[in-house]
């Protein structure tokens, strides 16, 4: 049954006291201050909940110190930027692709014609569109409304300016086959793969960039995985995970594709080895390792 809530803000001497109290170790009360000042007390929360005992008591196992948490911390936020920095690549040549599939096979205001998108989705993720384009300050998007006469740029203007997510909306509605084909083959993938992951990614990509915890998190939006041993990945995927592990590996072949040189792999794998506590808690198999996708 729901109650009023009755809880009462605690000072920042209240909250390293009442953190001590439940049995974690605090050698530096100013630091632990300092910290708990910047970064929020329930921001830190959602990392120091592994180290509890139970949900009641909230006591900490024996030995639990405020640098194990803060620790942790500090490797989520450096793997977050690692991948948001994969996915701004792999949005970018996304959008690319979008954009000049469209254009060449549909014309360059493909996005005006109901008839290429499922129309029981088209007029919302125009509207959406249209609010993305008329609050953008480029000189591009301001040039073309100045110059011509069409309500909305190409393609190849509108892609510039669209989010993720709604990039991932517009190819999940294409109606025609062809269309997706073309666009999942630069990748080397089929059609349905690339929607999954697409919605999946624009997901994570909105957890980062909202500074949200990426470590022992669940995700709701899971992507389609591929199981026929005559793809690709088909071993390197673990099944019913909900953890990061399986982005990351859809990140490293997804980086291939558009940056075959990249050294994004090698960064991911350093970071990793730094992870303060075990790496099951993000879904990672004990062979890990030893998966093709991880051999690049």
């Amino acid at each position: 049954m729901s109650r009023p809530f009755s809880k009462l803000p605690k000072t920042l001497d209240e909250q390293v006291s009442l953190l001590k109290s439940r049995r974690m170790l605090i050698e530096d009360h100013e630091q632990a201050k300092f910290y708990l000042k910047h970064l929020n007390y329930y921001r830190l929360r959602a990392y120091w909940l592994f180290f509890e005992t139970d949900s009641t008591s909230h006591q900490f196992r024996e030995g639990t110190r405020f640098q194990d948490v803060l620790d942790l911390y500090i490797f989520d936020r450096e793997f977050r930027l690692l991948i948001l920095d994969a996915i701004e690549r792999i949005e970018v040549s996304i959008r690319s692709q979008w954009a000049y599939h469209l254009a060449h096979l549909h014309g360059s205001h493909a996005h005006l014609d109901q008839n290429l998108f499922d129309r029981r989705f088209w007029q919302r993720n125009l509207n959406d569109l249209m609010r993305e384009v008329n609050r953008s300050e480029e000189d591009f998007v301001q040039h073309f409304q100045q110059t011509y006469t069409e309500s909305l740029p190409p393609v190849w203007v509108v892609c510039e300016v669209m989010s993720f997510g709604l990039l991932s909306r517009w190819f999940k509605t294409i109606r025609f086959a062809g269309t997706k084909a073309a666009i999942a083959t630069t990748y080397n993938l089929r059609a349905n793969f690339l929607e999954s992951w697409l919605h999946h990614l624009a997901m994570i990509r909105n957890t980062c960039a909202h500074h949200s915890r990426l470590w022992n998190r669940e995700f709701t939006v899971v992507p389609i995985l591929i199981t026929s041993s005559r793809q690709p990945l088909s071993n390197d995927f673990v099944s019913n995970s909900r953890n990061i592990y399986n982005t990351l590996v859809i990140l490293l072949y997804l980086m291939d594709q558009v940056a075959p040189s990249h050294k994004w792999g090698k960064e991911l794998k350093g970071l990793i080895y730094t992870c303060p506590q075990s790496l099951s808690a993000m879904g990672f198999p004990n062979d890990w390792e030893s998966r093709q996708i991880w051999q690049r």
